[in-house]
């Protein structure tokens, strides 16, 4: 395994006091607690109205603006203190935000992360045991009958499907701008976009090139929504669609046309191991010498910092039990693995694209 020197430092030593282990290990304990507490305090508008007093507020004060209870306001800030996101005064029993309250409330990932955990994954997530010993998501039967979370995305609840969309958005929109760069360097006229989702991705396409055209690759009621979401945008009659379940192994990608860039891009975590080298080696049947794959991923031992690998390995429970029951988010050991398994290779990876992105560039092995 081959970890960042900010990794390999956090992950391979224990550099924790016992005091600071067993406050960290009472903080897993009472963690649903830290969580739902510091929801509200957002929710409910305390952390911001707190940054923006100049002197601090008494529980009677925030309780008298906000219209709660003194009970509720009472216990919401006594733990959000003992929580680190607010800190008190204790002689005039002012409370005024604390450098955690702050990144919670203005991070825009924490935020993301917040709407996306309470809304997609919560109350699933008390079957993650269940899901890991049977291999199926068995908390997405919270939401509906499907064998994945894919399947019922345009049926999800409208909190939970925008939870979804913006926390998936979120961190694969900031990474299209130095993509876009490496992908079109090659000036590709035809690209093959792998789960194209609602279609974003290849409306930057259309509009970084006027004359690419784009084929979207996703399950029918998939491309259903992404039609909505393109019709009328500009670029959109370049936008063609090719309706498929890759999980079915007969299914192969269209082969009526050639295409000089295949895209991936958030894609291949959705899938087992087993699945991923099915996708790719039915990638490789359509490329040529002269075809590129690029996929792009958040790898989560690339990482620069401790906090991305954190929420990306929490994320691969989310997939375990609300979206598949067996994928994750990889190693690159893992995926470039898989990639020379189908008859790949790596021709070079760009890391470090918008939230932590890396950019894997794929050939037909020679």
């Amino acid at each position: 395994m081959n970890l960042t020197p900010a990794l390999e430092k956090a992950y391979t030593q224990d550099h924790l006091s016992a005091r600071e282990a067993q406050v960290r290990a009472h903080w897993i304990a009472w963690a649903p607690v830290v969580f739902q507490t510091s929801r509200l305090m957002l929710k409910w508008g305390i952390l911001d109205l707190l940054r923006n007093s100049a002197e601090g507020l008494t529980i009677a004060e925030v309780a008298r603006e906000k219209e709660l209870s003194v009970y509720a306001v009472k216990v919401l800030m006594e733990a959000s203190l003992t929580i680190g996101t607010v800190l008190v005064d204790p002689a005039t029993e002012r409370f005024t935000l604390a450098k955690t309250g702050w990144f919670l409330l203005t991070d825009a990932a924490t935020r993301v992360n917040v709407d996306f955990t309470h809304d997609v994954c919560y109350e699933g997530m008390f079957r993650l045991e269940e899901s890991l010993l049977e291999g199926r998501p068995a908390g997405l039967e919270h939401f509906g009958p499907w064998a994945t979370l894919y399947e019922g995305l345009s049926q999800l609840p409208r909190q939970a499907q925008d939870s979804w969309l913006l926390f998936d958005h979120f961190y694969s929109d900031g990474s299209f701008s130095e993509a876009l760069d490496v992908v079109f360097a090659s000036r590709p006229r035809t690209l093959l976009d792998v789960g194209g989702n609602t279609g974003r991705w290849a409306l930057r396409c259309v509009a970084y090139d006027p004359e690419v055209r784009v084929t979207i690759v996703d399950l029918p009621q998939q491309l259903e929504l992404m039609r909505r979401e393109t019709a009328g945008k500009p670029g959109a009659e370049r936008i063609d669609a090719f309706a498929t379940d890759l999980l079915q192994r007969e299914n192969g990608f269209p082969a009526d046309r050639h295409f000089d860039v295949v895209w991936m891009s958030q894609f291949l975590d959705c899938f087992s191991e087993d699945e991923i080298l099915s996708i790719l080696e039915r990638a490789a049947r359509i490329m040529d010498g002269d075809s590129r794959l690029f996929i792009m991923e958040t790898l989560w031992d690339r990482q620069r910092y401790e906090p991305a690998a954190f929420c990306l390995t929490m994320t691969s429970l989310y997939f375990s039990v609300m979206a598949n029951g067996n994928s994750k988010m990889y190693s690159t050991d893992d995926l470039v693995r898989l990639i020379r398994q189908a008859g790949l290779d790596v021709v070079a990876i760009h890391d470090n694209l918008g939230h932590g992105h890396s950019l894997l560039e794929v050939k037909v092995s020679n």
